[in-house]
C-alpha cells in the first residue's frame, strides 16, 4: 500500500499478479483484510467469512445486496419473500462491518482491488420462490433478480471506492452452477428429480446483461468441472477466473486470450495441502502456456495467479500459506 501522503501514487492497474478468490477461514474482519494486503501486496480483495454463520454465506452474503427483494432463511435454504426478515438484516450487519473493517485497514490502498458477488444464474439455483420451486426455472424471476442484484453491486461498488478511494475495483461474479444448468444437472426443489437445461444463448445473454450494466471490469469465476469459459468470454467478462486443473479446452482459453480477456488461473487447492516450490508452480503454468502456442514474454501480463477457489474450509495457516504461495509464484513467471 503507498501512504496517505504519498503524492506520486501510481496510476491503478487494472489487474495484479496474484490475488484470492474470496472466502477466507475465520469470523474477524479485520484481521482478514489485514492477511489479504499483507500477503497480496499488488492484487488484494474484500475477503468473505462464512464461517460467521447464516448471512455471512455466499447466497447470503449477495442477498444483502439486492435491491427492492427480500429473501429469507428456511429449513430447505434461502428463499424470495415478500418482505425482509431477520436473516437478510443479519447478511447486512455483516457486510456493513466488512466496509468498516476495509475503511480501518485498507484506506490508503491503491490499485486493483477486487470485490465478489454471486452471479445472475448461481444466485437464481440458489433462491427458492414462495411456492418452493428454484428461481432459475422462472424467466420474470430471474430477470428482476438479476437487475436487483446489478443495481445492488454497483451500489456496494460506490460504497467500497468511498473507503479505498485510491483502488480500481474490479467486480469477480461467483457462478460455480452454470456449468449444472446448462447441463441440466441441477436437482428440483424436492431432490428427486433434474431441472430442464437452459440453452447456452439463454444463460450467455442474462448473464451480460448484468455484467455489462456493472461499473468496471468483471470477472467471472467458476471453478466447478466443464466450466464454459467461451459462454462467459461471449457474456462480456473482462477475466475468466478457473481451477487450472480443471479446463481441457485449449481452444476456448486460446480464443479468450486472442480477444483480450484476462485469465485467473486457480494452481494451488482450496483446502490444506502439501503446497509446491512457488517455482514449480510457475513451471507448470509457463509449459501450460507453451502449449497454448503463445509467446513466453506475453505470460506475466495475460494472468493472475490466484487458489483454485475459495480459502473458507482451510485452516487459517494454509490460507496465508497458499496467498503466500500465489504471489512467489507469479514472481517466476518472467521468461528467463
Amino acid at each position: 500500500m503507498s501512504s496517505e501522503n504519498d503524492d506520486q501514487r501510481p496510476v491503478p492497474t487494472t489487474w495484479g499478479p496474484a490475488s484470492g478468490v474470496g472466502s477466507l477461514p475465520g469470523a474477524d474482519p479485520a484481521e482478514a483484510l489485514r492477511t489479504v494486503v499483507g500477503e497480496l501486496p499488488d492484487f488484494a480483495h474484500l475477503p468473505e467469512l462464512p464461517g460467521r454463520g447464516a448471512g455471512a454465506d455466499m447466497l447470503g452474503r449477495t442477498a444483502a445486496l439486492l435491491v427492492d427483494l427480500a429473501v429469507d432463511l428456511t429449513p430447505a435454504g434461502w428463499r424470495l419473500v415478500p418482505r425482509p426478515g431477520i436473516d437478510q438484516q443479519r447478511a447486512q450487519e455483516f457486510l456493513a462491518r466488512d466496509l468498516d473493517a476495509l475503511h480501518d485497514v485498507a484506506e490508503a490502498w491503491t490499485g486493483p482491488f477486487k470485490i465478489q458477488a454471486v452471479g445472475p444464474w448461481t444466485l437464481a439455483a440458489g433462491l427458492e420462490r414462495t411456492r418452493g420451486d428454484r428461481a432459475v426455472t422462472d424467466a420474470g424471476a430471474r430477470r428482476d433478480l438479476g437487475q436487483s442484484l446489478a443495481e445492488g453491486i454497483s451500489t456496494h461498488v460506490a460504497e467500497v471506492q468511498a473507503r479505498v478511494p485510491g483502488a480500481r475495483i474490479v467486480v469477480q461474479l461467483d457462478e460455480p452452477s452454470v456449468p449444472a444448468v446448462i447441463q441440466g444437472a441441477l436437482p428440483t426443489a424436492s431432490g428427486f428429480g433434474k431441472l430442464p437445461a437452459v440453452p447456452e444463448d439463454v444463460v450467455e445473454q442474462e448473464l451480460g446483461v448484468v455484467v455489462r450494466s456493472l461499473p468496471g471490469p468483471a470477472v467471472v469465476h467458476c471453478c466447478a468441472r466443464r466450466m464454459p469459459l467461451g459462454l462467459f468470454r461471449a457474456a462480456g467478462a473482462a477475466g475468466v477466473s478457473f481451477d487450472l486443473g480443471l479446463v481441457q479446452d485449449l481452444d476456448a482459453v486460446g480464443e479468450a486470450v486472442d480477444a483480450g480477456v484476462h485469465l485467473l488461473p486457480g494452481v494451488v487447492p482450496g483446502t490444506d495441502a502439501v503446497l509446491p516450490a512457488p517455482r514449480a508452480t510457475a513451471s507448470r503454468l509457463q509449459a501450460w502456456w507453451r502449449e497454448l502456442g503463445f509467446p513466453a514474454e506475453q505470460l506475466p501480463g495475460a494472468v493472475t495467479l490466484t487458489p483454485a477457489c475459495g480459502l473458507a474450509g482451510a485452516s487459517p495457516a494454509y490460507a496465508r500459506a497458499a496467498m503466500r504461495h500465489v504471489r512467489e509464484a507469479a514472481k517466476y513467471l518472467l521468461p528467463e
